[in-house]
């Protein structure tokens, strides 16, 4: 079928899904600092098939008066102040990634990027509070709308960690590469992709 039959900005009611993962200094989007960021879109083939599409990959300085939790440093193993982490400004990050993916979105002719993470109001937190400090002006993504892989997992595979949903769906999931926030990006929108096309096959979309 041509592609024009499933476009991408009908299956989401206009909304582009993006899907997100970050790695953090705490659990205070407010206070601790952003320190790695992973962003993948996603496009849809001519069968109607979600796949992942562009990977965009930021390591973070911590924003001035950043708190750093010792634990969740040595929790995800990320030095915030080593030179070779090649870390860039969070302004500088923040207004790359919103560029990129508006142009991503544009393409799509979607209305609007929704953020898709595994316990999304986690990260969703953490990149609408960076994207406040940097002054984007034109934010692509949707202030509270998400789509949550912990609860999509949940419903389609009866598991709710991301090693084990992914491992139900049959994908392959390494263990010593979690917690690096383009790994679990990548695994992340593997998940949401598989659980989208599964309800496609099923016939759950398009409606007959």
């Amino acid at each position: 079928m041509p592609e024009s039959e499933f476009p991408l900005n009908q299956r989401f009611r206009g909304y582009f899904p993006v899907i997100v993962d970050v790695e953090t200094a705490g659990f205070n989007a407010q206070t601790d600092a952003l320190l790695e960021l992973a962003a993948v879109t996603t496009r849809m083939d001519d069968k109607g098939l979600l796949h992942p599409d562009k990977t965009f990959h930021y390591h973070v300085v911590p924003f001035e008066g950043a708190n750093l939790e010792r634990a969740a440093l040595d929790f995800n193993g990320i030095d915030p102040f080593c030179a070779l982490r090649g870390a860039l400004d969070e302004t500088e990050v923040m207004k790359d990634l919103c560029k990129q993916v508006r142009k991503a979105q544009k393409e799509a002719d979607c209305q609007r990027s929704v953020i898709v993470a595994h316990n999304a109001a986690f990260d969703m937190g953490f990149v609408n509070a960076a994207i406040q400090r940097s002054n984007v002006k034109r934010t692509p993504f949707h202030p509270f709308v998400s789509f949550d892989t912990t609860s999509l997992a949940g419903v389609a595979l009866g598991q709710t960690v991301l090693v084990r949903a992914c491992q139900a769906a049959g994908i392959d999931f390494d263990q010593n590469e979690a917690h690096s926030a383009l790994y679990d990006t990548q695994k992340t929108a593997e998940l949401f992709c598989h659980i989208v096309n599964k309800w496609q096959v099923l016939g759950g979309w398009p409606a007959a």
